[in-house]
């Protein structure tokens, strides 16, 4: 089916004239009402022209050409027809009205009211403003705004067509149209479940977006297609003589392969920092066979014969995702390849290619997919949030759970309790003071596994969590836990700075209160804790108040800098050492303050509750990370299971001046596998020795401010 649609793409690339276009579109869809509206289509946009020269109602009936590769249905077909013309032409909507009816009228004017919220949401393409920001909003009003999947099929076509004729544009403007695509329309159609459509526009918004990127996969794929190509076709030979071995005829199955889409490899290049070269599954085959029973018999003889990567296996057809998709993944080694397998019925392949749109197409005896997603898509987001959303809820691996009424969600893998909790509802999120998994309490942190059953109890309160957002994984919850904590981190910031200046001056907090009123700093003095340029002026007008009312103070406020690892303490105070109470678990990213006991800085999360409690009577000290100071890495590398081989690794890692922070090893009977955390500056360096002389696992940057 994929290749159908990748033919019918390549012909459609090649039409250049109306009678083209109006040729292949009849060679699919043709009947009297479709000829009609045509026919009206070609006679509205007469003398319309698009960036390229070329007639403009090529456009619409391409448009038209693709849905009909989705939905075959006579109004839809029109709709995607006549799409332009309200916006375009002269003619009403109730024109359309009356010639081809309401259904088509009604999504027409769907598809109408897109373009109208994107010209009010999104930045005009003048602007240097980046687009992403308003492209969110543009997504959220444009889900909360259709009643008829059926438009957002079209829009997805429709904009399918306009990527692919996107070099007749200049670049900003390419830039521009495939970041709205990537941020606008493949989360729309990966929710869908239109992997055909998802798939294709993520790899034509990658090419204009990361063209360097692109051209170093594409390049590395057309170069090795033969080697990768020889790769598939000697592993599906050993799978079609297994199933035939086992029972199975050659009419009962279908084996399909494939190279993976370049943006999921480029997205597996980022999240594991390797370069193409180290890309190991590149390669995947589809096993379709007839009955749900066969493909579980059909697993057995795959994992009989090829090592599978445990880790790697998902059944998501015991336990089908939120969108209807249902498949079983497995990761087999073949020889020296490793292979990424997927099982599915027909009735399956069907549904995972077409999503929602193949119960329209083949009536699929299958449940409609859960649309739930449309009102977990509109909560406010900023850039940050989005791509978070972008890599956590819409592209990594998803895990599947159940409330104690088996509604299903699909989180995130590693999505927490607290995630669940968000999932539900806002309040039930907000309100969280326990979970249970599986009947069993645990935290709200607790990471979720698929299969598991969650329970969530909620007391009166809304809390805010700000030393747990870094460890949420839905973008939903990151975001409502950050709303909460802006508030909260404003309270938080004015009870540091009057702790810092008790601490400086050796005054107690009614006073240091009326100092700061006296110099007109009530509004900006919580900017201290995060300022050391305005905390050294801010306590010098402090003290000039001090001198002028003339109180006895001998105290030396000459503020020292100290420097302990990666975090800088300001005081004028003698500080001895810093140490980190595990109780919140600061990373590198977040904000911290600072305890004073004697000579010891106690670190804490900013918005650590039992530093908050402390933190009315405390003495603060100013803290902050000193930035790029250290940099730390975790290395996993297999090594010969030899006498002194580990030695020689830690003596060959000493050469670079590193400080090694953990080892531990791991063995099997031929190997070793040696996982270490270090801080260096030379990782390139590093990295490069061990690639000529061990076996390379792993090799990445680790933000945690200490390894807890």
């Amino acid at each position: 089916m994929k290749t159908d649609f990748l033919e019918l793409l390549e012909k459609i690339k090649k039409v250049n004239t109306t009678d083209k276009a109006s040729s292949l579109l009849l060679s699919r869809v043709n009947t009297p009402k479709i000829k009609k509206a045509l026919d009206f289509a070609i006679k509205a946009h007469e003398g319309q022209k698009r960036k390229s020269g070329e007639d403009y109602v090529i456009h619409p009936i391409l448009v038209a050409t693709i849905t009909s590769y989705f939905n075959d249905s006579e109004d839809v077909i029109i709709a995607a027809l006549l799409h332009d013309v309200v916006e375009d032409t002269s003619y009403t909507i109730y024109y359309i009205k009356d010639e081809f009816g309401q259904n088509v009228a009604n999504l027409v004017e769907g598809l109408t009211k897109i373009v109208e919220i994107r010209d009010n949401s999104l930045i005009p393409s003048t602007s240097n403003e980046k687009l992403a920001k308003s492209a969110l909003t543009f997504r959220k009003m444009l889900i909360s705004s259709i009643k008829d999947i059926r438009v957002l099929l079209i829009k997805l076509c429709d904009r399918l067509h306009n990527m692919l004729t996107l070099d007749a544009l200049p670049p900003h403007k390419q830039k521009r149209i495939a970041e709205e695509t990537l941020v606008v329309y493949t989360p729309i159609a990966h929710r869908l479940g239109i992997a055909t459509l998802k798939n294709i526009l993520e790899d034509l918004a990658f090419k204009y977006l990361l063209p360097r990127e692109y051209k170093k996969i594409d390049t590395y794929i057309k170069e090795n297609r033969e080697h990768l190509q020889l790769k598939l076709n000697s592993f599906i030979q050993k799978i079609e003589k297994l199933m035939l071995e086992n029972g199975f005829k050659e009419n009962e199955f279908e084996i399909k392969s494939r190279i993976k889409h370049y943006y999921s490899i480029f997205l597996k290049m980022q999240k594991k920092g390797i370069s193409i070269e180290e890309v190991l599954d590149l390669l995947a085959v589809r096993i379709i066979v007839k009955k749900p029973l066969e493909c579980y018999k059909t697993l057995g003889i795959v994992h009989l014969n090829f090592r599978p990567l445990i880790s790697r296996f998902k059944d998501y057809i015991a336990i089908p995702k939120e969108n209807g998709y249902q498949t079983i993944h497995t990761t087999v080694y073949n020889k020296n390849s490793i292979i990424e397998v997927q099982i599915r019925t027909f009735d399956m392949d069907k549904n995972a290619e077409f999503g929602i749109a193949a119960h329209w197409k083949y009536k699929l005896n299958t449940a409609m997919p859960n649309t739930k997603w449309i009102e977990d898509m509109k909560f406010d987001e900023n850039i940050e949030d989005f791509y978070e959303l972008a890599k956590n809820d819409l592209y990594s691996d998803d895990i599947v759970v159940y409330s104690p009424k088996f509604d299903t969600f699909t989180l995130p893998l590693n999505a927490t309790a607290l995630d669940f909790a968000y999932a539900i509802h806002t309040d039930i999120g907000n309100k969280a003071i326990k979970a249970f998994v599986n009947k069993e309490e645990v935290s709200l942190l607790h990471p979720l596994k698929t299969g598991d059953i969650v329970r969530i109890e909620t007391g009166d309160e809304i809390i805010p969590r700000c030393s747990w957002i870094n460890a949420l994984k839905t973008s939903k919850a990151k975001y409502e836990q950050k709303k909460l904590c802006r508030q909260k981190e404003k309270e938080i910031n004015r009870k540091l700075a009057i702790a810092i200046l008790k601490g400086i001056f050796d005054l107690d907090s009614y006073k240091i209160r009326a100092l700061i009123k006296a110099n007109h700093l009530c509004e900006n003095i919580p900017k201290i804790v995060d300022d050391k340029n305005f905390l050294k002026e801010a306590v010098k007008k402090l003290y000039q108040t001090i001198k002028k009312r003339n109180l006895l103070y001998f105290k030396n406020i000459k503020l020292k800098e100290y420097e302990f690892g990666n975090i800088r303490v300001i005081s004028n105070k003698p500080i001895s050492e810093i140490v980190f109470n595990h109780c919140c678990h600061p990373k590198t990213e977040d904000k911290i303050l600072g305890l004073l006991n004697k000579k010891e800085v106690e670190i804490h999360h900013r918005f650590c509750n039992n530093a908050e409690k402390k933190l009315t009577k405390a003495v603060a000290v100013y803290v902050e990370w000193i930035q790029d100071s250290q940099n730390r890495f975790f290395l996993s590398v297999r090594l010969p299971n030899k006498k002194g081989e580990l030695s020689k690794f830690i003596n060959f890692l000493t050469k670079f001046n590193i400080f090694i922070h953990s080892i531990s090893l791991g063995k099997d009977s031929n190997n070793c596998q040696l996982e270490i955390e270090f801080d260096s500056k030379n990782y390139d360096k590093i990295k490069e020795k061990i690639k000529k002389e061990y076996t390379l696992i792993e090799f990445v940057p680790i933000k945690d401010a200490y390894n807890g």
